[in-house]
């Protein structure tokens, strides 16, 4: 009878500056549950820096020094033995974490009044107003995406692509998706983000929402909703049609950027499996079928002045916003990466990928071409593809990829060993 190989794990020890690095992020997340109690009012700027600062600090003292001492390449060791990123039980305790928080902003946001009030320094200078749970959510969305964006250009530092991706995705969450919304209030005009489009941004074309904008004075109300219509039907089946839809996906949307940095020590948890992909075209492609029947029930219920639908069209708005708009996109879709991988929103229910998945696989120059000759079977690619594409079976064919769901982010191809995989613009009739 043949005797079990034993397997002998990896030991990993942790050097004296990355003890020390997170100690300063466990004692500032200690300071965060902290800052939740009415000491904030007394000292909101103490406790400011002592939990978001300290979690700064202590972050890019632990990731900084990556960029001189490891070998540039991607580096993926022990990963399956690590419990906080393969469902182990700090992967659980970090989703029940992520869950929670966004279960207590949607709806309990009183709970945060106290870590609110940290914030309100900063949102004075930046909106000339008192903070909100939104500003405070924005705040440590931006803080997140550059600090992990930052480490994932210190693990991606070999590829030029990958590095130009993560300083996209960070300058459009800092400056179109943080910065500018602010200062747009602090200079009374209208609260808008420019880096979101309908469908994903689904209310910027009901009627409500473009009327109270044309009717802002100064006329960059107008522009807004210029802006929104020209990028949702004009800019962005051109700019797909160039570059696929990873022009937005992996460089411009906010809950892209989440996925690629915070998101990217969980990409290989992604479900692979036939079944798994089935359901995500039924799930993505019934939330865009959704938002269209909803814009366009709104529409009808607005020009005829609530004649023909009555109360269907708000009924029809609010299980949209609650449903997809807070429970799919911020509970599940953040609060599951530890889970079920980075881009379980952006696979399953973003309308916005559905629209731009369509444009992608039928009118678009993007493909992942392959050379099937040099393949080795190592199924680096398939493990991080994090939109679960089994993109080894392409590759062993040598057989170009077109897929509606893939979302550029070039990671199969970075951590091939081969240089099987290559991301192309060519014409359009050579995809195939």
């Amino acid at each position: 009878m043949n005797q079990p190989v034993p397997i002998q794990i990896p030991l990993v020890t942790l050097r004296l500056h990355q003890k020390l690095s997170l100690a300063f992020v466990a004692i500032g997340f200690l300071m965060l549950g902290v800052a939740l109690s009415p000491i904030s009012e007394q000292y909101p700027i103490g406790m400011f820096l002592l939990s978001s600062g300290l979690i700064t600090i202590g972050a890019l003292a632990y990731i900084m020094p990556m960029w001189y001492d490891r070998k540039p390449g991607i580096k993926h060791d022990r990963i399956f033995f690590n419990s906080f990123v393969n469902r182990g039980v700090w992967g659980w305790i970090a989703a029940v974490f992520f869950t929670g928080f966004y279960v207590v902003l949607y709806w309990f946001p009183e709970r945060l009044e106290y870590l609110i009030r940290t914030t309100d320094w900063l949102s004075g200078i930046l909106r000339n107003k008192p903070a909100d749970q939104w500003f405070l959510y924005g705040f440590y969305y931006t803080l997140a995406v550059m600090i992990m964006g930052l480490r994932m250009m210190a693990k991606n530092r070999h590829s030029r692509y990958q590095l130009i991706r993560t300083v996209s995705v960070i300058f459009f969450q800092l400056g179109f998706a943080f910065l500018l919304p602010g200062l747009l209030q602090k200079f009374n005009q209208p609260e808008f983000y420019f880096s979101y489009f309908w469908p994903l941004k689904y209310n910027y074309l009901f009627p409500n929402d473009i009327n109270w904008l044309v009717s802002q004075p100064g006329g960059l109300g107008t522009f807004m909703v210029f802006w929104g219509a020209v990028m949702s039907f004009i800019a962005t089946p051109i700019l797909t049609y160039f570059f696929g839809k990873r022009w937005y996906c992996s460089w411009v949307c906010g809950c892209g950027g989440l996925a690629e940095t915070l998101g990217d020590p969980y990409r290989h948890l992604s479900d692979k499996s036939l079944r798994s992909w089935k359901i995500e075209r039924y799930s993505v492609y019934g939330v865009l079928a959704f938002v269209v029947i909803t814009t366009a029930v709104v529409w009808i219920n607005s020009l005829s002045n609530g004649l023909m639908l009555g109360s269907v069209s708000a009924s029809f708005s609010n299980v949209y916003g609650f449903v997809i708009g807070a429970l799919f996109s911020g509970v599940i879709g953040v609060g599951f990466y530890p889970l079920m991988g980075s881009r379980v929103w952006c696979r399953f229910g973003c309308p916005m990928a559905a629209y731009l998945g369509i444009l992608q696989k039928y009118f678009s120059r993007f493909r992942i071409t392959t050379n099937g000759g040099q393949c080795i079977s190592c199924g680096n690619c398939s493990t991080y593809c994090e939109m679960g594409i089994d993109v080894r079976s392409y590759a062993q064919r040598g057989q170009n990829i077109v897929r509606a769901s893939c979302v550029g982010c070039g990671i199969c191809s970075a951590v091939c060993p081969r240089g099987v995989l290559n991301l192309e613009n060519g014409p359009i009739h050579s995809r195939q």
